[in-house]
């Protein structure tokens, strides 16, 4: 697998870890409240499904680093998390906030198009 390809997916799994330390752990306060746009009460109500969708975000994590670890053979592995990352992605755009096409969606875009150019 290329250079670039393996930057991508190891950065993406990078950041679904920060999301997951966001969502799980800092949601509620004042660094988790401002990187979502949240108000204290919405924050504080919403505390438990937060910590959920971070749960998601870790498995995703999970998923790059495991494919990353497995090499060439990983192929796969890491088509299908980099694939769900870019479903999630489009979908939040679509439903929540635009800044996930940029933060979640082209950058697995960028990872499975590199992907496949290094085969």
């Amino acid at each position: 697998m290329s250079l670039v390809a393996t930057a991508i997916v190891a950065l993406l799994a990078l950041i679904h870890v920060y999301i997951l330390v966001l969502e799980m752990f800092l949601w509620d306060t004042p660094k988790g409240r401002k990187a979502f746009g949240l108000t204290p009460e919405f924050s504080a109500a919403s505390k438990v499904l937060a910590a959920n969708q971070g749960l998601y975000n870790g498995f995703l994590a999970a998923g790059l680093f495991w494919g990353l670890w497995l090499g060439a053979e990983g192929f796969g592995v890491k088509v299908f998390f980099l694939a769900c990352i870019l479903v999630a992605g489009l979908y939040g755009a679509a439903t929540s906030s635009r800044k996930i096409l940029f933060i979640q969606a082209v950058p697995a875009a960028l990872g499975l198009l590199a992907l496949f150019l290094s085969r």
